[in-house]
């Protein structure tokens, strides 16, 4: 009987091969690549495995938006570099503080002078007619406030304008005198020395120091307003007051440029006064922080330009103020606008403090000193809002 060809009638353990194991066969072509390989079968039965390898249109969208979401930001930040970039050298560096004399040793923390001024550069003879801003030359302030920043948040403290403080010894720029000490209203340091001596001033009298200085005009106050889109208010009662041209019903509404200025200069119906009006003006600037910060103003080049725009028109600051500084200055607004900071007007002890320059507003000196040394020991002062 003939031998059984190779495999067949084998048993395990026997090797049918004459001479050994065979030699394992070698291929003659190269695996084939992907690129290569034979295509599926249409007809054939899918298995749940048969996509492992193969992206699918579904996979390949979420790559294709995250490109495009890359683009898209590389576009704003482009843009918001260039807005930025712009602005840098629009800045208005006036301000010398290094010029201020004998200033208070640096506390903690950092305190910014935010002053609104009724300069009416920037405005036609339509505009002061539209605004009731009046024709008067030069610049005054109209609001005067402190923004102080550190490790217990942001507080803001509103320093009214007919405020009876002391005029520290200064030499005066047009003329060359130097005064001994005399008592005026704040306001009057501002039209007799300019920056330097309001910011020497409040120094004088709150022995916080001022690390930096800002200060905005009418012109810049509309035309920021209006950038923004209006800002929504919501008022307790009426109010309209005929020498600002304020006329705005109770209840919540958006105030353009020329309303918001009326709103924040009036102060004939308020039963505080100065105080009441200084008061409104913490309320709406807080309100315009938080509607600048909205993401459709911020991070829309298009949008934020014509904002930061507006604000450099008539924005004076001090010379070590930067884009940074000012990007701070608009943080800490922000958190006093979420509720996150405080709200406060410097304690009145008087509010019609009869003087030689008429009625004024007498500080509360104990609590004031108070909070004063709270702030330049940055120490909390107590409520929030």
């Amino acid at each position: 009987m003939s031998n059984p060809w190779p495999g067949e009638g084998s048993w395990p353990g026997e090797n049918p091969w004459p001479g050994g194991d065979p030699e394992p066969l070698t291929p003659r072509h190269e695996p084939l690549s992907p690129r290569h390989r034979i295509p599926p079968d249409p007809y054939r039965p899918r298995d749940e495995d048969d996509d492992a390898d193969e992206p699918t249109p579904g996979r390949r969208w979420p790559r294709r938006l995250r490109r495009t979401v890359v683009v898209l930001l590389a576009v704003v930040l482009v843009g918001a570099a260039s807005t930025y970039g712009w602005a840098w050298s629009q800045l208005n560096n006036d301000v010398d503080l290094a010029k201020v004399e004998d200033r208070p040793v640096p506390g903690k923390g950092t305190n910014y002078l935010i002053v609104g001024s009724d300069s009416r550069d920037g405005l036609s003879q339509d505009d002061k007619k539209n605004l009731h801003t009046g024709s008067a030359e030069g610049r005054r302030t109209d609001s005067m406030m402190v923004l102080h920043t550190g490790a217990h948040g942001a507080t803001m403290v509103s320093l009214p304008r007919d405020s009876w403080v002391t005029l520290p010894p200064f030499t005066y720029p047009m003329t060359g005198k130097r005064p001994g000490p005399s008592k005026n209203k704040l306001n009057a340091a501002f039209s007799l020395g300019g920056p330097e001596l309001l910011v020497r001033t409040i120094e004088y009298n709150t022995g916080l120091r001022i690390d930096h200085y800002a200060e905005i005009g009418f012109a810049g106050f509309v035309n920021v307003v209006d950038s923004v889109g209006g800002v929504r208010m919501c008022l307790d009662k009426p109010v309209k007051d005929k020498k600002s041209g304020a006329d705005l019903k109770a209840g919540c509404q958006m105030l353009d440029g020329r309303q918001a200025l009326a709103f924040v200069r009036q102060r004939h119906q308020e039963a505080n006064g100065d105080l009441g009006r200084s008061q409104n003006q913490q309320k709406f600037l807080a309100a315009l922080a938080k509607r600048a910060a909205q993401p459709d103003q911020v991070f829309v080049p298009w949008k934020s330009l014509p904002t930061v725009g507006a604000g450099l028109d008539t924005l004076i600051v001090d010379k070590d103020t930067d884009l940074r500084t000012l990007v701070s200055l608009f943080e800490a607004m922000k958190r006093v606008a979420g509720g996150s900071g405080n709200r406060l007007n410097v304690p009145v002890a008087n509010r019609s403090f009869a003087t030689s320059k008429g009625d004024a507003l007498k500080w509360d000196e104990k609590r004031a000193k108070w909070l004063f040394e709270r702030l330049r020991n940055d120490q909390p002062v107590g409520r929030r809002g």
